[in-house]
């Protein structure tokens, strides 16, 4: 099993998460982002949408974290990320997807780099910018927690909205954005960072992390 990844991509992040929690042996390949390798005509003939991380599993190709992290709980079932009560399942994955859909992609490498070559943003109007959709995403990620976590996400194990979670808060610690206001949020986030899956899965722990 190949994992193509950049280290400080949260959705590589996400993705290392999962398989380390489901014990699975995998390779990292790395993709460097800062150096366009994700554009290269070798990379974009596996995966034409040029994004990481893609997951290589036999026969299986599989791009987009959240898709790999369905194929991986589908595949390999145990330890399971999702509970087994079917509306309790909606909340994991809502909460994941709150995270990934509505706070991450604008806070990526692409959309800061299009504010700065076509508006001529600056670093503190890029951050401002970043601030504003971290807010806004952890407001909702703290009032969804404080219905549904125990000391992870759901209940008493950490899951697929953990994997999701963990990865934004690093990245607001990246660009310094204040967690004070999101107890939830952060006695969520250490909880899962005691946990060697997670730990393992920092960027900093990564083949390509400089």
């Amino acid at each position: 099993m190949k994992l193509y990844a950049y280290y400080r991509s949260s959705a590589s992040y996400r993705a290392r998460i999962a398989l380390n929690l489901k014990g699975l042996d995998y390779v990292i390949v790395p993709v460097n982002l800062l150096k366009a390798e994700q554009k290269s005509e070798a990379y974009q003939a596996l995966n034409p949408q040029g994004l990481v991380p893609l997951l290589v599993d036999g026969d299986a190709s599989v791009s987009q974290s959240m898709a790999i992290l369905e194929y991986l709980e589908e595949t390999y079932p145990v330890p399971a990320l999702l509970p087994q009560n079917r509306a309790e399942r909606a909340q994991v994955r809502s909460l994941a997807l709150a995270i990934a859909c509505e706070v991450a992609p604008l806070c990526n490498l692409g959309p800061t780099t299009f504010l700065a070559e076509h508006f001529n943003a600056t670093e503190e109007q890029k951050t401002q910018w970043m601030h504003h959709w971290f807010k806004k995403g952890f407001d909702a990620v703290e009032a969804m927690l404080a219905k549904s976590s125990g000391s992870f996400c759901h209940k008493s194990e950490p899951g697929m909205a953990d994997c999701f979670l963990v990865p934004q808060v690093f990245n607001a610690g990246r660009f310094k954005f204040d967690l004070a206001a999101y107890p939830n949020v952060l006695r969520v986030s250490e909880n899962c960072n005691k946990i060697p899956a997670v730990m393992e899965a920092h960027p900093s722990k990564q083949p390509d992390a400089v």
